[in-house]
C-alpha cells in the first residue's frame, strides 16, 4: 500500500499556510508546516516530503537557503518558492538554483493547484515505480563521455519547471535534447509543441501563437487555437528563437512572466500552463548586445542554460548513431537493413560533419539507397566531394558563358536560381539559414523560390 502524499508547508504568516492547507487537503494531500529556516531544515531531517512549499521572507533567512540546502542534500524531493508580486530576479534565482518552480502573492488558487500536481509528478507516492524503460529509451542518444554528461544535464533540468534555452550548432540535435527533458519531466503526457519561430510570417506571428477569434480580421473564417494553449500542461519548444521579430519578443516576454494570453479579438485574458523551452544556433549574447534581441527576454529564457555538443566533438557516437539510423531508414522503406564496410566506417569517422547530425542522416539516406547487397561502402558515401564543398570566400565561383540566343534576363535568372540552390543544399534546405547564407530576408527567398520555380 503506497502511503499518502505529504507536503512541507514553509511560511511565518499564518494565513499563507492556512490558504496552503486547505488547498492541500482539498486535493487530498497531507501537510506539515514551518515558520522559519531553521524548523525547516530540522523537518527535512526529520522525514520524507513529496513537495516542499516555501515562503521568499522568512524571520530568520529567505527561500533560496532552504532551495540550496534541498538541493545538496534531497535533490529528488521537488521545492517550490513563493515570491512577492513583481520580484522576477528572485524568483528566476530560485530557478537557478534548483527550485522546481514559484508562484507570485497574492496566491492563485488554480495557479497553485496546477503547480503541486505538476511537482507531485516528479516524485510519485512510495511504492509506485517510474516506467524505466522509457526513461532508458527517451535517453539512448549516444555514448561518449560528452553525451553521458549531456545526458545526466538532462534527467536534471527534465524534474524542474525553469526554461531551459538550447545552443548548438544546426543539426546538432537541439529539438532532440527539448523532447527527451518533455518526456523525462512530469509533463511527459501532456503535449510537446515545437515551433520554428524563423518559419512564421511576421503578420501572422500573434494569431499562430496566441490564436484569435472568428471575424478578428480578414480571413479569420473560425477560432483558432495559438501554440500557447495547444501546449497547454506541456511543452512549448521554441526553435530558433533568435529569429522572433523585435515586436513579438515584447509579447512573447509577458506571455511567459504572467502565464497568460490574449486571443485576437478577445478582451479576456487566458492563463496557460506551458513549459518554454527554446534553442538557436545563432549567438544570443551578441544580439543583445548589438539591440537586435531582447534582454529582458533573454534574460528569461536562459534561466539555464545547455549546449549540445557537435557531432566533431563526439566522434565515438558515429557508429552507434549510424546504426540507428540505418535501423530506422530500413524500416520506413520495409527493407533489410544495409550495413557500413569497415572503409566507410573509416570515412565518416575522418569527415568533420559540419552539418552534425542531420548531415549523417543525409548522407545515410542518400547512400542506402545507391549502395548494392545491401552494402555501404565509402564510395557510397560520396564524402570525397563534400571535403571542397565549400569556395573559398576569396575565390569566386567561375560564371558559364552566356550561351548565343539566351537573353540577359534568362541568363541571370539561371545563375540566381544556381546560387540560391546552393544555398538550400548548403543549408539542407533550411529556408531560414539558406536565407541568411544569402543576405536576405526569409520573405525575399520565399518570392524568390517562387519565382524560380523552386518551391
Amino acid at each position: 500500500m503506497p502511503t499518502a502524499q505529504c507536503v512541507l508547508i514553509i511560511d511565518d504568516e499564518p494565513d499563507i499556510r492556512e490558504l496552503l492547507e486547505i488547498t492541500l487537503m482539498r486535493m487530498g494531500i497531507a501537510s506539515c508546516s514551518a515558520v522559519d529556516v531553521s524548523s525547516a531544515i530540522m523537518a527535512i531531517k526529520q522525514q520524507e516530503v513529496d513537495l516542499i512549499l516555501t515562503d521568499m521572507r522568512l524571520p530568520d533567512g529567505n527561500g533560496l537557503d532552504i532551495v540550496r540546502y534541498v538541493a545538496e542534500t534531497k535533490p529528488d524531493t521537488p521545492i517550490a518558492v513563493i515570491t512577492a508580486h513583481g520580484n522576477m530576479d528572485l524568483a528566476i534565482e530560485s530557478l537557478k538554483s534548483g527550485a522546481f518552480d514559484f508562484v507570485s502573492k497574492p496566491l492563485d488558487v488554480n495557479k497553485l493547484r496546477n503547480l503541486i500536481t505538476q511537482a507531485l509528478k516528479v516524485k510519485p507516492p512510495t511504492g509506485h515505480q517510474l516506467d524505466t524503460g522509457m526513461h532508458a529509451k527517451a535517453l539512448d542518444m549516444g555514448q561518449s563521455a560528452a553525451m553521458q554528461l549531456l545526458q545526466k544535464k538532462i534527467r536534471k533540468l527534465a524534474v524542474s519547471q525553469a526554461p531551459v534555452f538550447i545552443q548548438g550548432e544546426s543539426g546538432s540535435g537541439k529539438e532532440l535534447a527539448a523532447r527527451q527533458i518533455h518526456t523525462l519531466g512530469p509533463r511527459a503526457l501532456g503535449p510537446f509543441i515545437a515551433v520554428n519561430c524563423g518559419a512564421i510570417p511576421s503578420e501572422l506571428m500573434e494569431s499562430e501563437f496566441f490564436g484569435h477569434k472568428r471575424g478578428a480580421f480578414t480571413g479569420a473564417t473560425e477560432d483558432k487555437q495559438g501554440f500557447f494553449q495547444a501546449a497547454q500542461a506541456g511543452t512549448l519548444f521554441l526553435d530558433e528563437v533568435a529569429d522572433l521579430p523585435l515586436a513579438m519578443q515584447v509579447k512573447l516576454l509577458r506571455a511567459i512572466q504572467e502565464k497568460k494570453i490574449r486571443p485576437i479579438g478577445t478582451q479576456n485574458e487566458l492563463d496557460v500552463d506551458v513549459r518554454i523551452l527554446s534553442a538557436t544556433h545563432k549567438n544570443l549574447d551578441a544580439m543583445v548586445e548589438a539591440g537586435e534581441f531582447r534582454q529582458d527576454l533573454f534574460y528569461r529564457i536562459n534561466v539555464i542554460a545547455l549546449t549540445i555538443p557537435a557531432l566533431r566533438e563526439r566522434t565515438d557516437d558515429i557508429p552507434l548513431l549510424s546504426q540507428q539510423i540505418l535501423q530506422r531508414i530500413a524500416g520506413n522503406y520495409e527493407l533489410p537493413m544495409a550495413r557500413l564496410t569497415a572503409e566507410a566506417k573509416k570515412e565518416l569517422h575522418l569527415y568533420s560533419f559540419p552539418g552534425n547530425v542531420r548531415e549523417l542522416e543525409n548522407i545515410l539516406e542518400r547512400a542506402f539507397a545507391l549502395c548494392e547487397d545491401d552494402t555501404i561502402g565509402a564510395a557510397d558515401l560520396n564524402l570525397n566531394s563534400r571535403y571542397n564543398a565549400e569556395p573559398s570566400p576569396n575565390e569566386p565561383a567561375a560564371l558559364a558563358a552566356r550561351a548565343e540566343g539566351v537573353s540577359l534576363e534568362d541568363y541571370l535568372m539561371d545563375i540566381e536560381r544556381n546560387v540560391v540552390e546552393q544555398a538550400l543544399e548548403a543549408t539542407r534546405w533550411n529556408r531560414t539559414a539558406a536565407a541568411k547564407r544569402l543576405g536576405i530576408t526569409f520573405r525575399a527567398l520565399r518570392y524568390r523560390l517562387k519565382k524560380l520555380g523552386l518551391e
